[in-house]
């Protein structure tokens, strides 16, 4: 996945969306730390350009791979561009902060999030 500030969260979202469908990405205006929720209040709305959240304004991709976990992915959005993100996981009408498990594998994740879709 390629980050640049021109690109606005909803873009970022639908990026992830195609790649994990039982799964949704959402940026925040401050981090957390692993296991850690992070609050509705603090959430951008997604036509933010990222131009205007991140603190590093490199521009770069990002490798998200299924083997990764929430935890990894969520830590190298913050490491490599300054971007605060919490990786979210569906859950029958709702979608579940994945604070709980996230040294699940995205896979993993996503498989679980697609289940409750199924049933």
């Amino acid at each position: 996945m390629i980050i640049q500030d021109s690109k606005s969260i909803k873009d970022i979202q639908a990026e992830f969306h195609n790649m994990f469908p039982g799964l949704r990405i959402v940026f925040y205006q401050v981090g957390h730390d692993d296991h850690e929720g992070s609050e509705k209040g603090m959430e951008y709305t997604n036509d933010n350009k990222l131009l205007n959240i991140r603190q590093r304004h490199t521009e770069g991709v990002i490798e998200i791979k299924p083997e990764m976990t929430v935890q990894q992915l969520e830590q190298n959005f913050e490491e490599l561009f300054g971007l605060h993100v919490q990786i979210f996981r569906k859950s029958g009408t709702v979608w579940l902060q994945t604070i709980r498990t996230d040294e699940w594998a995205l896979k993993k994740q996503n498989e679980k999030g697609l289940e409750t879709v199924q049933e």
